[in-house]
């Protein structure tokens, strides 16, 4: 698989759709984050993905 990593998946995956790209596997929510999966023109799938936020433990613990 290739992946292609986005910060906006709904405006991707509309911006693509209308473009024509077809999707083989329909838009899923996951726990790593919002991916769907499209052919390109030779046949290559590719994961567009917007992957969720990953918080940071260290951020959360408070200074000393």
């Amino acid at each position: 698989f290739l992946f292609l990593q986005t910060d906006d998946f709904w405006r991707d995956y509309k911006r693509f759709t209308e473009s024509g790209v077809q999707f083989v596997r329909e838009p899923l929510e996951e726990d790593y984050g919002t991916v769907a999966v499209f052919a390109d023109l030779y046949g290559n799938r590719w994961d567009l993905l917007e992957p969720k936020e990953k918080k940071n433990a260290e951020t959360n613990t408070a200074s000393t």
